[in-house]
């Protein structure tokens, strides 16, 4: 990889951290914003819920609308919407204007994030693309792990609003960065909304699509209620929880480099063993969920294959419709989000009929039924007929 593409893939990172940043890093902060605002923490837990929602619904669309745009007066526009959206955020006293100014950037999250990997895996050479794809991935394990806490701590420390600031500090240096650094890139052959759209007809896109859902319920189904499984079945003190919830994110971002590495070799292999390496972690992590020093262990290998499924979502979808790498992006991005949803209702479910211990059920399922899809994608494209990055 050359210098330039080198800068280029770290602004696209830090862009990516701080778009993820501002999504995810609320959740530690939540406590603070319903204090702040005399609401409800459930009903603070809106600014999650609707932002991820508004992200399922925009993720296919708005690439599509912005895929004509010169990419960097676009990256501008959305890291520019990011910044106004958290300083609206540190001055409001009204919760609905603070729901409103998540809302609007939420919109054209997808753009940015799609952009980014598009960008970054055009950059170098087809067969690096994963690598520099990986690469961004690190932002986005950063953005979802990292946030959380160093929002969490501020807003404890210092204030809410400083909280807040620190979303939109990030964001503006990226602005200020791509502003300086990014080269112009106007779109030299723009896909019509119609050969976009023409990759859904193809039953690659939707069994590729299924497996992301599954994926990624069977990590964030169990991962949403990891924090109360250390608490109720391991037994372990909140600031215990909070250094596992660090080690899980710092794994992830092994996991990412790891993925970028793997996915260069062979794919289709990988990616059909993945959710049976998984699979025997979740069955290791309910059989030694109640044991301290194990689930530490169990936690660091967890977290470097939720990086690991990260890529391999991404892949899997942009392999299937090469042809139409932004639009493919962004079907990745609901497919995630639909997938945590799932996962996350499902494995609520799960607890509350059967206790916290069985949360790794939604796991377990999703993986066998993604493996389903898995084996029927690779049957149906074997290697000669299978689409390159």
């Amino acid at each position: 990889m050359t210098k330039k593409s080198n800068l280029l893939i770290f602004i696209l990172t830090i862009g990516v951290f701080g778009i993820l940043n501002t999504e995810m890093g609320v959740i530690g902060i939540l406590p603070s914003i319903a204090e702040h605002f005399h609401v409800s923490i459930s009903k603070a837990g809106w600014l999650v819920s609707l932002f991820a929602l508004v992200v399922a619904v925009s993720g296919p669309t708005m690439p599509l609308l912005f895929s004509g745009i010169n990419r960097k007066k676009v990256m501008l526009l959305v890291l520019g919407v990011f910044v106004l959206g958290n300083i609206v955020s540190i001055f409001t006293s009204n919760f609905t204007i603070l729901l409103i100014a998540r809302i609007i950037p939420a919109f054209l999250h997808p753009i940015y994030c799609s952009l980014a990997f598009t960008v970054a895996a055009a950059s170098v050479s087809k067969e690096n693309a994963p690598q520099a794809v990986s690469k961004v991935f690190i932002g986005v394990s950063a953005g979802m792990v990292v946030g959380v806490p160093i929002a969490s701590f501020i807003a404890s420390s210092v204030s809410f609003e400083m909280a807040m600031a620190f979303f939109a500090i990030v964001n503006a240096i990226v602005f200020i960065a791509t502003l300086l650094f990014v080269p112009s890139m106007p779109v030299k052959e723009r896909l019509s909304s119609g050969a976009q759209l023409s990759v859904l007809k193809k039953s690659i896109t939707w069994l590729s699509i299924m497996t992301v859902i599954l994926l990624n319920s069977a990590v964030f189904g169990v991962y949403s209620y990891f924090a109360e499984y250390l608490k109720t079945v391991t037994n372990m003190s909140s600031n215990t929880i909070s250094l596992m919830l660090f080690i899980f994110g710092g794994a992830n971002i092994i996991g990412n480099i790891v993925a970028g590495r793997l996915l260069t070799k062979n794919a289709n292999k990988f990616v059909a063993s993945f959710p049976f390496v998984l699979g025997i972690i979740y069955i290791l992590l309910f059989s030694f969920g109640q044991f301290t020093f194990p689930m530490a262990f169990i936690t660091l290998i967890w977290g470097i294959l939720g990086g690991i499924g990260g890529n391999i979502n991404q892949y899997w979808i942009i392999s299937a419709a090469p042809e139409a790498p932004d639009f493919a992006n962004g079907l990745f991005l609901s497919a995630c989000n639909i997938g945590t949803t799932i996962g996350a209702a499902v494995g609520g479910l799960f607890i509350s009929e059967m206790g916290t211990q069985y949360v790794v059920l939604v796991g377990i399922l999703s993986l066998i039924l993604s493996l389903v899809t898995i084996l029927l994608r690779n049957y149906m494209y074997s290697p000669g007929k299978q689409l390159s990055i």
